[in-house]
């Protein structure tokens, strides 16, 4: 069961949702880099159930660092980052196993695990264990930061609700780090939420778009085919069980565009050469071409809902009906958001060490 993404810096993910903890392991980290827990814990609290529009499962996420720091700073050796699981109501699950239940992976995973899977919540299949992943960010996010990337993610669209684009770029970043509902016009909050718990009470749930703008990343990182921006940010996005569909810059919009209308025509501002447009979201031939990265993420709606549905019992081999009882999101795309920042940063960060070594984040833009 392979867990590990990256190439020069990687990242192992471990863990069940109703096991005693999940967890993740960060090798390749230079050491030095500074590591501040109570950023850890604020991205973890973005991450974090708290109203009705979420799940009731309320986890403390009280995580340990328990190796690869030292005095604050990062040792150099594996990082590895434990966050216990309190809050389980495992007998939920109990008169589930068997039965596959809709759009989630019990029935794919029995067959690839041989029944041996731990199916309590998911599993290792469950969104909780991208509160591991939100951990790691709280480390590799402050390193780009260093070296001048900022990055964030918005709800661009849920359940009918449109929210604005970003504009000023760093300025819509700076709100969205600051703020707890991840939108860039604040009166789309109460129209989101109204939605959202309309759906609840319809014993349904909604999807949405979840959208991603980085400032700051230099031309010239990444490569021309495998191992492109699109490529690898794709790989690591889709990993995110919520998430169906990745597009880049104008996206599939293109696709009923002209060429006239969609290339970036480009220009010198001063001494920095800059594009008029950025149709292709900052990459072009698969490197990054100076330009803000900006993509967007479909986000199915949540899978687990209380409506009667059909499935079957892959155990007895019959067809079944089933109710989905315990506590569950009527939509994921605002928990989602801190997750999609923090695997983009592990992307990023892993990109730039194989173009600049390890070390760069030690060696700060003038480096770049």
């Amino acid at each position: 069961m392979k867990n590990t993404f990256g190439n020069s810096l990687t990242l192992t993910l471990f863990g069940e949702s109703h096991g005693p903890a999940i967890g993740a392991v960060l090798d390749g980290l230079p050491g030095g880099v500074p590591v501040d827990p109570d950023i850890i814990a604020s991205l973890l609290a973005k991450r974090r159930p708290s109203s009705a529009i979420d799940t009731g499962r309320r986890e403390a996420d009280e995580f340990q660092i328990v190796s690869g720091v030292f005095e604050g700073k990062t040792t150099g050796t594996p990082l590895c980052i434990l966050i216990p699981n309190e809050d389980k109501h495992s007998a939920d699950y109990q008169s589930l196993y068997g039965k596959a239940r809709p759009s989630h992976a019990d029935y794919a995973a029995f067959c690839k695990y041989h029944g041996f899977e731990d199916y309590r919540g998911g599993g290792h299949f469950s969104g909780r264990i991208t509160a591991a992943l939100v951990a790691a960010g709280g480390i590799l996010i402050p390193m780009l930061e260093g070296l001048g990337i900022t990055l964030g993610t918005h709800i661009k669209s849920c359940a009918g609700v449109v929210d604005r684009d970003f504009e000023d770029i760093q300025k819509d970043i700076d709100a969205l780090n600051a703020g707890d509902f991840p939108v860039l016009d604040n009166q789309r909050i109460a129209e989101m939420t109204a939605e959202i718990l309309r759906a609840k009470s319809e014993l349904d749930s909604v999807g949405g778009v979840a959208e991603t703008a980085v400032l700051g990343m230099p031309a010239g990182v990444g490569e021309p085919w495998f191992d492109s921006v699109e490529g690898m940010l794709s790989h690591a996005l889709f990993s995110l069980g919520g998430v169906k569909g990745v597009e880049f810059g104008s996206g599939f919009s293109m696709a009923d565009s002209r060429g006239s209308l969609c290339n970036d025509a480009f220009r010198m501002q001063k001494d920095k050469i800059v594009s008029e447009t950025n149709h292709n979201g900052g990459i072009n031939g698969g490197i990054t071409n100076g330009m803000p990265l900006v993509f967007r993420c479909a986000v199915k709606p949540t899978p687990s809902i209380a409506r009667m549905q059909n499935t079957v019992d892959f155990l007895k081999k019959e067809n079944v009906t089933l109710e989905i009882m315990g506590r569950h999101d009527p939509a994921i795309v605002r928990r989602i958001c801190p997750v999609i920042r923090s695997v983009t940063a592990l992307v990023l960060c892993d990109l730039l060490c194989t173009r600049y070594g390890t070390d760069i984040f030690l060696k700060g833009r003038d480096a770049l």
